[in-house]
């Protein structure tokens, strides 16, 4: 059974950092991509970061880039997304999500086969 877990997030204030984990587990394809995902109260899900576990290229959301960073462990199954500078707009669920290769866009949602649970992250002014 493919599992996605994250963990991390919580409450901080403006101008703060927080640091996301995301563990894969059961799934047995070494190439897929691992992407984060938020959603904040009344508004629709939006994509955050994305990366391709055999090339560790990243991609970020025009709204966080130059303050979030994605990455991986060298076993390619739990990714992280470092925040900084953090703003009250980054209020929001934090989801984990990952697919196999696919030609969609990183950003499509439906596309990707696992989620994880979610966890929140509150930034406050």
């Amino acid at each position: 059974q493919v599992q996605l877990v994250e963990s991390g997030g919580g409450s901080v204030q403006a101008g703060g950092s927080l640091r996301l984990s995301c563990v894969l587990s059961g799934y047995f394809h070494v190439s897929k991509r691992m992407t984060w995902f938020r959603q904040a109260p009344g508004k629709e899900r939006e994509e955050v970061a994305s990366i391709y576990t055999d090339s560790s290229s990243p991609i970020y959301a025009d709204s966080v880039k130059g303050r979030f960073t994605i990455s991986q462990d060298a076993d390619q199954n739990t990714i992280y997304l470092h925040m900084q500078s953090l703003k009250p707009e980054d209020t929001a669920v934090y989801y984990c999500a990952a697919r196999g290769p696919s030609g969609l866009k990183w950003y499509n949602a439906p596309s990707y086969n696992y989620w994880g649970q979610g966890t929140q992250v509150t930034v406050s002014s």
